[in-house]
C-alpha cells in the first residue's frame, strides 16, 4: 500500500502511512489575526479521521486552538513543555514526546526530531520545538520549523521530507528556512522525495496586493536550488489541496 499525503497548507499535512492516519500542525481555518488563508479552504470532512495529530511547537500558527477543536478529541503528541498548555484548555489525550524518544500510532513509529526555533508562547515560554520522522514501510520526515542544523545528516534513510522553505509574511525571522537553506537540507538529508511546506498560505491582508512575490516565489526558487545543490532528490510542489502518494 503507498503511502499517501495531502499538503492542506502552510504546515499541515494529512499523512496516510500503513493504515495510520497522521495530521500535522492543523491550521484550518482562513484568517489568523491579521493573516489571511490563499489557496483553497480546508476541506476537513474530505481529510477523515485521524489517528493522532502531531504538533511541532505552538506558534499560533502551528498551534491553533480553534483548529484543534474543530477535529475533537484526537491523540495530540506535542512537544516538550507543551503539555499542560493544552491540558489547561481542555484537550484530555495529550502525550509529550522529547527529542530522540518514540511512540506507536497504529504500525507507524512517530519519533520526536531536533528543530532549531524558538517553540515558545505566552503562558508555556519554555515550550520546545520539534520536528518528526514517522516510519513504516516508508520513512517520512516532518520539519515542523526548523532552520537549518547539521544533525539532519543523521536522520537516516527518508523517502520524503516536507521542508519549510518560507514562512508567512515577506520576510523571514530566525529558526525560519529560506529556499536556499532548505535545499542545503535536503543534501543532507537526502531524501527521495521532497514536498516543500510552510510557504503560500498564509499572508498579511494588507499586503497581497502590494507585495505578493512570498505567496508564490518560494517553491520556484527552492526547485531551481534543489536542482544546483541536491539534484538526487524529486521535487514536489503541491499548492493546498493537493495530493501525493509514495511507493
Amino acid at each position: 500500500m503507498p503511502a499517501k499525503l495531502v499538503f492542506v497548507g502552510h504546515a499541515t499535512v494529512a499523512v496516510d502511512l500503513d493504515g495510520a492516519s497522521l495530521l500535522t500542525d492543523p491550521f484550518l481555518r482562513t484568517r489568523l489575526g491579521p493573516l489571511r488563508r490563499h489557496g483553497a479552504p480546508a476541506a476537513l470532512a474530505a481529510l477523515g479521521d485521524f489517528d493522532a495529530v502531531l504538533i511541532s511547537h505552538l506558534h499560533r500558527d502551528h498551534t491553533d486552538l480553534p483548529s484543534l477543536r474543530r477535529l475533537g478529541d484526537v491523540p495530540m503528541i506535542v512537544p516538550p513543555g507543551a503539555g499542560r498548555f493544552f491540558e489547561r484548555r481542555g484537550f484530555r489525550s495529550v502525550s509529550e514526546l522529547a527529542v530522540g524518544q518514540s511512540a506507536q500510532v497504529g504500525a507507524v513509529t512517530v519519533t520526536a526530531a531536533q528543530a532549531v526555533h524558538d517553540g515558545g508562547r505566552r503562558g508555556s515560554p519554555d515550550a520546545q520545538a520539534i520536528g518528526y520522522l514517522l516510519s513504516g514501510r516508508r520513512r517520512i520526515y516532518f520539519a515542523g520549523d526548523t532552520d537549518l542544523f547539521d544533525g539532519m545528516g543523521a536522520l537516516g534513510e527518508v523517502d520524503l521530507a516536507l521542508l519549510p522553505i518560507w514562512g508567512w509574511g515577506p520576510n523571514l525571522g530566525p529558526g525560519h528556512m529560506n529556499p536556499e537553506r532548505a535545499a542545503r537540507a535536503a543534501a543532507l538529508i537526502e531524501p527521495r522525495i521532497v514536498v516543500p511546506i510552510h510557504w503560500g498560505t498564509l499572508y498579511p491582508t494588507f499586503l497581497h496586493r502590494l507585495r505578493p512575490r512570498p505567496l508564490s516565489a518560494p517553491p520556484l526558487e527552492f526547485a531551481r536550488w534543489m536542482a544546483e545543490l541536491a539534484p538526487q532528490a524529486e521535487v514536489r510542489v503541491l499548492a493546498a489541496g493537493e495530493s501525493t502518494s509514495i511507493e
